[in-house]
């Protein structure tokens, strides 16, 4: 409220002065990388007088054309203050106020002097954020002002070089005799706000932001009932919403955001983010709905049956976006304290799906989450979407197909643990391609899991890719640096060995890590019948005590 007041008062004082003609400088600028011109449509303006000084660019201030958001800069020289103001179209507006930065700017000075459009100018440096800065000023024009906020009091900026690579330069200054003062000042009709509320909401309108879940609980409790919006199944450990995605550009990024904490539940456990596809006469949505048994079963010759983990002509299995883990009880518990750690509040995961573009696109699906527990406080997640502007993205041209998941997210609705790499056929899958793929790619995640001494969460064990009979890749998933993420493990166990059991290496996983996918060339694909093959040689049951395997499989191709 304070900041309201500074700034409406200030802007009010500003109005108060006659709105007169004054002379003025306009200084226009290009920017260069490398030596070369990065886009003439980029230039920079400047138009300066003796008190105000507004910097723009050629198209913000192009005559009859707006592009929002528009985001401008005013300096007022008399008082040392930078005011930042953007409309996000021709009605919104905000503006902020900073009366410090421009008075803390220091700079070397240097014997360094050149001769810039006729003027000579008188060379600085400074530091900035490990980048070396380089301004050259001429005092020749009696005006101030720079193409950033950076040497604004020095006099009239003409150069600046950052780390020797990227400049902006002037390229033309002219005088202006009659120019209306207000255009030099800032609106008085935008919404005032403090420095940090504004930069944030600047930063959040370059993207566009999906909101999925806000501190939803996962428990395996009966009181964990579905809403009007979010539906929870398997005891209340899987959440579902339904959510639509807009239309996507060719080439825009996208990305997961996942927030966990512990709501009481104080182990490392297994996370999926999925959707539903809905494409064919059966989806994993009906498993859901009237229990695991109705989906497809698949066996591959150790006796059990395998509810709804493979493709086939009429069902096509969960689309895993994310894989997760989450830490040994992580803001439940972090009241357990140990010397020299200071516990982090929530598990952060963020992720690139930009591999999924295809099955997003302009969709209205299905998106959950699980997180397996027996736990009545379980966990508490956020989640969100965002899709960001790219010039460029690898797979912009590419179609995801879902060929496996043997993640057992109804596992607390009675979905068999994924066990079936026991024996040596492991898991085979055979899907049709209705066109040829080329640049096939099997986006593949795996985990292991059994968690004593001798199960497969810790023992690192090959697994084989083949397709068609043949070999495309055998590699061990294994991570090695769990300790790192020891911080958001406050009720990991410690052992006599000086080792927290978070710190342990495990197979493709740690406790409060996201499980990347592995992306296997697979080449071109015919139409027709393939089959994939997945080998994995599963450890042997210790009494109770049983190892798995959760894989996931998506063919991508262009």
């Amino acid at each position: 409220m304070k900041t309201y007041f500074l700034i409406a008062f200030l802007l009010s004082n500003i109005y108060g002065i006659a709105q007169t003609k004054i002379k003025a400088l306009k200084v226009t600028y290009e920017q260069e990388s490398n030596g070369k011109t990065i886009s003439p449509q980029s230039r920079i303006l400047l138009f300066t007088s003796k008190e105000n000084a507004l910097l723009t660019n050629e198209e913000n201030f192009a005559a009859l054309k707006k592009n929002y958001p528009e985001s401008v800069k005013y300096v007022s020289f008399t008082d040392h203050r930078l005011y930042s103001q953007t409309f996000f179209n021709n009605k919104d507006g905000y503006i902020t106020v900073d009366s410090l930065s421009l008075k803390k700017q220091q700079f070397e000075t240097t014997d360094e002097t050149k001769v810039i459009l006729g003027y000579l100018c008188h060379k600085v440096k400074t530091s900035i954020n490990s980048n070396i800065i380089e301004l050259w000023y001429t005092k020749d024009l009696d005006f101030k002002g720079a193409p950033t906020t950076l040497g604004q009091n020095l006099g009239l900026v003409l150069e600046m070089t950052r780390n020797g690579n990227y400049t902006i330069i002037a390229k033309k200054i002219e005088r202006i005799k009659n120019m209306d003062r207000h255009l030099l000042l800032p609106d008085p009709t935008a919404i005032s706000m403090d420095l940090i509320s504004y930069n944030d909401k600047i930063w959040k309108s370059k993207f566009k932001s999906i909101p999925v879940f806000k501190n939803e609980v996962i428990s395996f409790n009966e009181a964990n009932k579905s809403n009007d919006s979010i539906y929870k199944f398997a005891n209340g450990t899987v959440i579902v919403r339904k959510i639509k995605f807009p239309k996507l550009k060719k080439h825009d990024l996208i990305f997961l955001d996942l927030e966990e904490q512990s709501n009481g539940d104080a182990y490392d456990r297994t996370g999926s983010v999925f959707i539903i596809p809905q494409t064919k006469k059966q989806s994993f949505l009906d498993g859901l709905t009237n229990g695991v048994n109705v989906l497809p079963i698949y066996q591959n010759g150790n006796g059990k049956n395998y509810q709804g983990i493979v493709a086939t002509d009429d069902y096509e299995p969960l689309v895993e976006l994310m894989r997760f883990f989450t830490p040994f009880g992580v803001h439940h518990f972090n009241q357990f304290r140990l010397k020299d750690k200071i516990w982090s509040d929530a598990a952060y995961y963020r992720q690139d799906i930009s591999e999924l573009h295809s099955l997003l696109d302009n969709e209205e699906v299905y998106i959950g989450t699980f997180i397996g527990n027996y736990d009545k406080g379980g966990h508490k997640i956020s989640m969100n979407i965002t899709i960001h502007d790219s010039e460029n993205s690898m797979f912009h041209d590419t179609k995801a197909i879902p060929v496996f998941n043997t993640t057992n997210i109804m596992e607390m609705g009675g979905q068999e643990y994924s066990t079936l790499f026991d024996v040596e056929k492991g898991l085979e899958v055979t899907f049709r391609l209705k066109e040829p793929l080329k640049k096939a790619r099997l986006r593949y995640i795996s985990t292991g899991h059994g968690g004593w001494e001798n199960g497969d969460e810790f023992l690192p064990k090959p697994n084989t890719i083949s397709l068609n009979r043949k070999q495309m890749m055998r590699f061990i998933p294994w991570r090695q640096d769990c300790g790192s993420y020891r911080l958001m493990n406050p009720v990991s166990g410690n052992f006599e060995n000086g080792l927290s059991s978070s710190d342990y290496s495990r197979s493709n996983w740690c406790p409060g890590t996201v499980t990347n996918p592995i992306m296997i060339e697979l080449g071109d694909l015919e139409a027709g019948e393939h089959t994939i093959q997945i080998q994995i040689p599963q450890g042997q049951n210790e009494g109770g005590s049983f190892s798995s395997w959760n894989v996931s499989g998506i063919i991508i191709g262009e």
